[in-house]
């Protein structure tokens, strides 16, 4: 299994995409156990529902499942949210707490699981990255993502539709949340929060310098609002797609422009200058 593939484009938004994957090398997913084996934390058709919405984006996805490893998660291991509940970076448990390894993988070989894949999948991201701001004198990393709407284990209640995260206003000019908030804030029929319970995941923290001039802004999308059921077969919805897909891609244009006309430039000034 190729662990990432790479859609290059001409434009400066990158779509990270480390969770739409369901590849399992044999090996691995034979020490599943029956949860395991479902899948249910899989970011389902993420793929498909940013399909053609910007269409000179970089797309830089994931091949492999996150309970191979997370793409998402610090290399180190480190928690993403120290003190509460959360998965690492090879989950041990799902999202719902539940175990998931008939037997949980040792050291060594998360290790030789983050050479494997975490690691390609990253030197790709940041290939891209670095083409891209070669290119255009800045890029910016959007990570695409979805869950499921209610998740005790991981937050209470239900989750806002679109939550929005760049990392407390650290991963990207203010400029650009801003304009994906007030989108989200007037799409009718839609939810949305800004840095909730998803700040943004290890790619928006590690990736976003705007003072390098790398932005990087995470969507978390709550998977009822394109999904027919958030429930196994987790089948694609095109009706709920279609009003959600409006909204992205009007998101991905904002973005796109806002790249290439300079606004997101100086964005350490900007922020320096509302403190």
């Amino acid at each position: 299994m190729t662990p990432v593939s790479v859609i290059r484009g001409s434009g400066p938004v990158v779509l990270g995409q480390p969770h739409a994957g369901t590849g399992l090398p044999d090996g691995i997913q034979a020490q599943l156990n029956e949860v395991g084996c479902a899948l249910t934390d899989t970011d389902w058709h993420v793929d498909r529902l940013y399909d053609g919405l910007l269409a000179d984006a970089t797309i830089v996805r994931a091949n492999f499942h996150r309970y191979v490893i997370d793409a998402n998660r610090d290399p180190s291991g480190e928690s993403l949210y120290p003190g509460r509940n959360t998965t690492g970076l090879v989950p041990r448990v799902s999202f719902d707490g539940a175990p998931i390894w008939i037997t949980p993988p040792p050291d060594r070989e998360v290790e030789a699981r983050r050479l494997e894949f975490h690691g390609p999948y990253h030197a790709a991201l940041q290939a891209e990255v670095d083409r891209v701001r070669s290119a255009h004198g800045l890029a910016v990393l959007y990570d695409c993502h979805s869950i499921r709407s209610e998740i005790p284990y991981l937050f209470e209640g239900r989750l806002p539709d679109l939550n929005i995260g760049d990392n407390d206003g650290a991963a990207c000019a203010p400029a650009l949340t801003r304009a994906v908030a007030e989108i989200c804030g007037r799409a009718e029929g839609f939810t949305s929060v800004v840095n909730g319970r998803f700040r943004g995941g290890w790619t928006t923290r590690h990736y976003g310098r705007p003072a390098d001039g790398v932005h990087a802004i995470q969507m978390e999308i709550a998977q009822a609002c394109y999904l027919e059921a958030e429930e196994a077969p987790f089948d694609y919805s095109e009706e709920k797609a279609a009003r959600l897909r409006e909204v992205l891609a009007e998101i991905l244009g904002r973005i796109d422009a806002l790249a290439r006309t300079g606004h997101l430039n100086g964005a350490e000034h900007e922020r320096q200058a509302g403190e």
